[in-house]
């Protein structure tokens, strides 16, 4: 990399002193196509315009543009429509059928309304050849069911084709390697099938490679010049033309003469169409490569998200006194925030939230292991200290010490309304009651940080008619247009006076609140509402 680096960079360092060169060596450098400007000619309406202007005005119309040639008073100069100017005759049309000319300036405004219409239509018509040639690339590419045989065969026969194009004996395909080190030859025509088995041939040293993938057709008609530019083959004459897209360097293209010859510039521009072909075909390939792996990709994407949301509880426990509701928002199409709740003997209902520290997919396989983790240790465990310390205990032994997450866990009784709980990170738990709300969250190291974490409980009775709001980080860090945080008091003041609505209202109004304050909030997080019920 370092030496094609040098070479593109200071290629006259490299080919220094090379007396040769001038005499049997010659170099095309392709230029980029010049844009197309629209042709006001092509416009069919236009003659019909011109008469119609003069008969109504009296007046003839014509454009002036930096590069217009005229062809008369009823013709538009072929420019571009932005630098036009627009101007009237200085004097009336004679064979106008308007007897007596419109005023001057209504003349030019009405001039200046059709050159603005016929700046739309020309902008609609760039942009609709921009928009085809954009379809045409979107088509979507179907694989052959034998397509590597297939590759070989076209690039195969595009080498044959250039061949006898240019009327030459043989021509051979050469890819640069990952560290575009090395040209190992990957097709031909008119060699040995052995050359495919050969060894890749240095790129340092060269120089008709590396003077190919600056962009230019070198073409060598003598047998002392081969010498000097390394030919890989032993033919008369050759040409060598680079194989690239219009932003990778592939590789390049040899043609081989039997005897020595010249190539004309017809030649040179044929076998450089040649090389653009070999080019998109790779190009195709890989597109189809990527396409194939993308869509196996987005199948496999598609299967998770819908797992991990059919995976959150949708129904409440049937209990007598309490309401359950929540909402998890993933900021793509699978991530690590979740909400649960489930039964345990003894009257026990346990609730949670949590959160990954990453996001996406790595963010979904840390949360689904910490949900897993949690309802497995809960089993048998009553209290809320040693859930924490088991399900923190497992994440950290269970990964590279690169998983992270944030947990809110607590156990309600549901006889007495006492609920205990303990978190792990930043998560969020807002008491909402007659009086107004209080903040009963403590802060924490995340889970997976240290085996030795301590995880302190903190409980409250739960009166008829209060509400517990949990929530994660990522609901309430999120800022507005003027950076200001929507927090605990933000969410609690978009939850007052809302009590007597049910739990999953109060989830609804809650993630409004959010979405109020944040529009298009990109990260993962969830909300959960308990709620004891007056009866």
């Amino acid at each position: 990399m370092d030496y094609l680096n040098a070479y593109l960079n200071h290629p006259e360092k490299i080919v220094a002193n090379s007396a040769s060169k001038s005499k049997h060596l010659k170099l095309y450098t392709e230029q980029p196509p010049k844009p197309i400007r629209p042709q006001i000619e092509s416009l069919g309406c236009m003659p019909e315009l011109l008469r119609a202007f003069q008969t109504a005005t009296g007046w003839s119309m014509q454009y002036e543009g930096p590069a217009a040639s005229h062809k008369g008073l009823a013709a538009l100069a072929a420019s571009d429509p932005k630098t036009q100017k627009k101007q009237i005759s200085k004097s009336p049309n004679p064979k106008s059928l308007s007897p007596t000319p419109i005023d001057r300036d209504a003349a030019h405004r009405l001039a200046g309304s059709i050159a603005d219409l016929l700046d739309e239509l020309f902008d609609t018509r760039d942009s609709l050849h921009r928009r085809e040639a954009e379809l045409a690339a979107g088509v979507p590419l179907v694989p052959h069911r034998l397509e590597e045989k297939h590759l070989a065969m076209r690039l195969e026969a595009v080498l044959r084709a250039g061949v006898e194009a240019v009327g030459c004996a043989a021509a051979a395909l050469y890819m640069l390697d990952e560290a575009t080190s090395e040209l190992k030859m990957r097709s031909s025509w008119g060699l040995p099938f052995d050359r495919l088995t050969a060894p890749a041939r240095p790129l340092e040293g060269a120089l008709a490679d590396l003077e190919a993938l600056l962009g230019h057709a070198v073409v060598l008609d003598g047998s002392a010049v081969m010498r000097t530019w390394n030919m890989p083959e032993d033919f008369p004459a050759a040409v060598c033309v680079p194989v690239s897209s219009p932003t990778t360097l592939m590789g390049t293209l040899w043609v081989f003469a039997d005897q020595p010859r010249d190539f004309n510039d017809r030649e040179t521009n044929l076998l450089e169409v040649i090389a653009g072909r070999l080019a998109a075909d790779l190009d195709r390939e890989m597109l189809l490569r990527t396409g194939v792996d993308g869509a196996k990709l987005q199948q496999q994407v598609a299967a998770a998200e819908r797992l991990q949301r059919n995976e959150l509880p949708a129904i409440a426990p049937m209990l007598d006194g309490w309401d359950l509701a929540g909402r998890t928002i993933q900021s793509g199409n699978v991530g690590g925030a979740f909400h649960d709740w489930f039964s345990l003997p003894d009257g026990l209902m346990a609730v949670a939230v949590g959160r990954a520290a990453e996001q996406g997919v790595a963010g979904a396989l840390t949360a689904g292991g910490v949900k897993t983790s949690l309802r497995s240790h809960a089993k048998y465990q009553r209290r809320v200290e040693p859930v924490m310390q088991q399900v923190n205990l497992t994440l950290w032994t269970g990964s590279a010490g690169d998983r992270h997450a944030a947990l809110l866990f607590g156990l309600i009784e549901t006889a007495t309304g006492r609920v205990c709980c303990a978190s792990a990170g930043r998560p969020s738990a807002i008491l909402l009651s007659g009086e107004g709300w209080q903040s009963l969250g403590r802060s924490s190291v995340m889970l997976g940080e240290s085996p030795e974490t301590r995880f302190e409980p903190f409980d409250r009775e739960l009166q008829p008619g209060e509400a517990l709001v949990f929530c994660t980080d990522g609901a309430l860090d999120v800022a507005d247009a003027e950076g200001r945080i929507l927090g605990e008091a933000g969410l609690a003041d978009a939850l007052r006076g809302k009590l007597e609505l049910a739990a999953e209202e109060l989830a609804a109004a809650a993630q409004a609140a959010l979405e109020n304050h944040a529009p298009g909030n990109t990260r993962d997080h969830s909300i959960l509402v308990v709620k004891r019920t007056m009866s």
